[in-house]
């Protein structure tokens, strides 16, 4: 048996045998692939209304506290309308093309997040590439070497970036401003109308969210500065810091290997062995559009977010002990900072600052943490 032919289609595959190809993982979840219009409307109407009624209690509400506490959770439907408009980047929001471009432009203004070069940068590089460095340029490790190269200030943020406590900073800075708002030839060497264009309606939505407050706030006779460091600084920058947490631990972890060799990278099935389910008590998960539920999303990007669940259910069912399944704590969250530092390609694990390693080299693992 090879990892071409097709098992029985009830049977789970035990350790022992070949994973099987990803044409036949995405046969498992054909049925789980059907998309609802109506549905899509309903998610996208729903959460703009929860994000417009939260930027509008951080004008109205008199208490810091709690324009606080609203500005924080609109971060927070900032991120779902994102899931929401990643899903339409996929085409796995609605049957329809063109509609789920209109839907996706639609559900990132509220990050900010320029669909085209979204697109590209998600669809064809990090799908197309999951953790193959030199490709893949989402939280990618660098080496001891690559490291030690590094001037002051870049080492320094470096170690903010890695610590645990910044991921809204890298986000934001590595991702969003470099390669999504108007990025230059260094970042984005093709160059199209449509980025351009793209990267321009946020602008306008962002100028006009930002005079809406500014606006609200003279006519209640409040403090611009205020309201708008509690209407518009909190959501966006709490975006991205969730944002930043969910891509990191979405593919950062000791038993998750990076690559910088293709053929590697390839033999290594790298739609499962480099993705983690991350799970949440409290129903945490739902709340967040199941993006957490990644592996299902990496084997098949046309599951629509409320199928995801019984996707990646149905896959940890048919690939016992294949898929890196982890429950959150914060201890995990920040033990995996400390041992995920940098990555040594030639030992194959992951390092501290000083090139000492702090995973077991992969090889060495088990055969279900090597999966």
């Amino acid at each position: 048996m090879t990892a071409l032919h097709t098992p029985n289609a009830d049977q789970p595959i035990p350790l022992d045998q070949p994973l099987p190809h990803r044409k036949t993982l995405r046969e498992w979840l054909i049925p789980l692939s059907e998309r609802s219009t109506a549905r899509a409307f309903v998610l996208l109407a729903f959460d703009y209304a929860l994000f417009f009624a939260l930027i509008t209690a951080t004008v109205v509400l008199d208490a810091v506290w709690a324009k606080l506490l609203c500005g924080s959770v609109a971060g927070f439907v900032i991120g779902r309308l994102f899931v929401i408009g990643h899903d339409a980047c996929h085409q796995s929001l609605t049957p329809h093309r063109e509609l789920n471009k209109v839907l996706g432009r639609i559900a990132f203004l509220p990050s900010l997040t320029p669909y085209s070069l979204w697109d590209t940068g998600h669809n064809v590089v990090h799908h197309g590439y999951t953790n193959l460095k030199g490709v893949d340029f989402v939280w990618t490790p660098l080496t001891a070497e690559e490291f030690a190269g590094l001037g002051f200030m870049q080492r320094l943020l470096q170690r903010a970036y890695r610590s645990g406590w910044a991921p809204g900073l890298y986000y934001m800075i590595e991702i969003w401003w470099k390669r999504e708002f108007f990025p230059n030839k260094t970042h984005m060497p093709t160059r199209r109308p449509i980025f351009f264009k793209d990267s321009l309606l946020v602008s306008v939505f962002g100028v006009l969210w930002i005079a809406a407050i500014a606006a609200a706030a003279v006519y209640t006779d409040q403090s611009v500065w205020i309201s708008l460091l509690m209407g518009v600084l909190i959501p966006f920058f709490f975006w991205n810091t969730m944002i930043g947490f969910v891509v990191y631990v979405h593919h950062t972890h000791v038993k998750v290997s990076w690559h910088d060799n293709k053929a590697a990278w390839t033999k290594a099935a790298p739609f499962v062995s480099t993705t983690v389910h991350l799970t949440f008590p409290f129903n945490i998960g739902a709340m967040m559009h199941h993006i957490m539920e990644h592996t299902a999303h990496h084997v098949d990007m046309s599951i629509p977010l409320y199928r995801l669940k019984q996707a990646q259910a149905k896959l940890e069912d048919m690939l016992p002990g294949r898929i890196i399944v982890q429950p959150f704590s914060w201890k995990w969250y920040f033990e995996t900072a400390k041992n995920c530092k940098l990555y040594d390609f030639g030992r194959e694990c992951w390092t501290d600052f000083k090139g000492t390693m702090t995973s077991p080299v992969r090889g060495n693992l088990p055969p279900a943490a090597q999966a």
